[in-house]
């Protein structure tokens, strides 16, 4: 039967009346996460975001530049994956533009080891080192006191103390918690409303013959599927707006409204209303349905960045975050609401469009007006 766009438009005006009538549905689509900005936002209200990891660029390559650098890395040994707390000194490239690579990590503390390095310490001259911190923040602190620390242990060994340090503040500093709360969130509305009502939906439906009675109409499966893509789109986009609306003038969030959100705003619900599908479909009973839902969706509410950053998190969790799909929908969104990093943005944004397809796909090929 060829598609009709008259059937998808008539189903999803019964799908949003049912919806909009009811008072937990309205509740978990629109209001939840209002109430979780205000929270949030009021705890952390003011807050910077803190970061534990140290960027180190050494722009030289001289044997000094070689053993300044071993030398902050023998001051922590926190990179490992079972450290909750200390730094940890990650090498950048010197082809980096290094403060577009902290700003595009959410990161404030680096350092930069300039070129010439090498050839200035062994001559006695002047150089100095710049380090990259946020004065609000307590691991800046720790990162400046740590650097001066082995500055002075290389100066011992020159009678002149040739080395300096020169301290800047990080782009990432002028960023407040807030401001990554709002696409966090943005992804918690866009995951938990569509997976939890399509689980919850698919199955009952099946168990109740619903579905059944449907293959009776001349709607199709995927004429369905789409109306309640599209119901869920336009949630998704209400609550943006709400809760931008929120962060913007309640607790002075700092973000930019582009085009390329409305890119994350489609694909997201578009990927999750699928993946809720399947899994729905793929279940013998609701029961068993709600357990998988759950099992898929909590660990990408709370490992996908929706309420702390990932790059705050320890090394084998940020491994975890960056297999879950709503990793990419946040990061994207952060990308060109607060760092406005296009590049990453387009690669979340091909991500999306890919892993969406698949699971659209593999959702409506099992899914059955029917039971065999």
């Amino acid at each position: 039967m060829a598609f009709s766009g008259r059937r998808m438009l008539a189903e999803l005006k019964v799908h949003a009346r049912g919806n909009i009538r009811s008072r937990e549905g309205f509740f978990f689509t629109l209001v939840f996460p209002i109430i979780l900005i205000l929270l949030f936002g009021a705890i952390f209200a003011g807050g910077g975001v803190s970061q534990t990891t140290v960027y180190v660029q050494n722009l030289d390559s001289g044997p000094v530049s070689a053993a300044f650098v071993h030398a902050l890395n023998s001051t922590s040994n926190n990179c490992s994956p079972s450290a909750s707390s200390g730094l940890c000194m990650r090498p950048v490239s010197s082809s980096q533009n290094f403060s577009q690579y902290l700003s595009s990590k959410s990161a404030s503390d680096g350092i930069i080891i300039p070129q010439g390095f090498s050839a200035a310490y062994g001559a006695n001259q002047k150089v100095n080192i710049t380090i990259y911190g946020d004065p609000a923040s307590t691991t800046s602190a720790i990162v400046s006191g740590v650097t001066q620390a082995v500055i002075n242990s290389f100066n011992l060994h020159n009678s002149t103390g040739v080395i300096g340090f020169t301290s800047r503040t990080a782009a990432a500093s002028n960023y407040k918690y807030i401001d990554f709360l709002i696409p966090g969130l943005v992804g918690f509305a866009a995951l938990t409303s569509p997976m939890f009502a399509l689980v919850n939906l698919s199955s009952t439906y099946r168990r109740d013959k619903v579905f059944k009675l449907l293959s009776l109409t001349p709607l199709t499966k995927t004429e369905w599927l789409l109306s309640k893509i599209i119901w869920y789109i336009g949630t998704t986009i209400v609550s943006f707006i709400l809760m931008t609306l929120v962060g913007t003038y309640a607790f002075g969030a700092h973000i930019t409204l582009t085009w390329g959100i409305g890119a994350f705003l489609v694909l997201g619900p578009f990927f999750f209303v699928s993946l809720g599908m399947l899994v729905g479909t793929v279940s013998n009973t609701p029961e068993s349905a709600a357990v998988v839902g759950n099992l898929v969706t909590f660990p990408m509410m709370f490992l996908s960045g929706t309420f702390f950053p990932v790059n705050s998190m320890p090394m084998y969790l940020q491994t975890v975050a960056h297999v879950l799909p709503l990793f990419y929908m946040i990061d994207g969104l952060n990308n060109v609401m607060i760092y406005g990093n296009y590049g990453a943005a387009y690669f979340d944004i091909l991500l999306l469009v890919v892993i969406s397809a698949i699971t659209f796909f593999l959702a409506v090929k099992f899914f059955r007006w029917r039971e065999d």
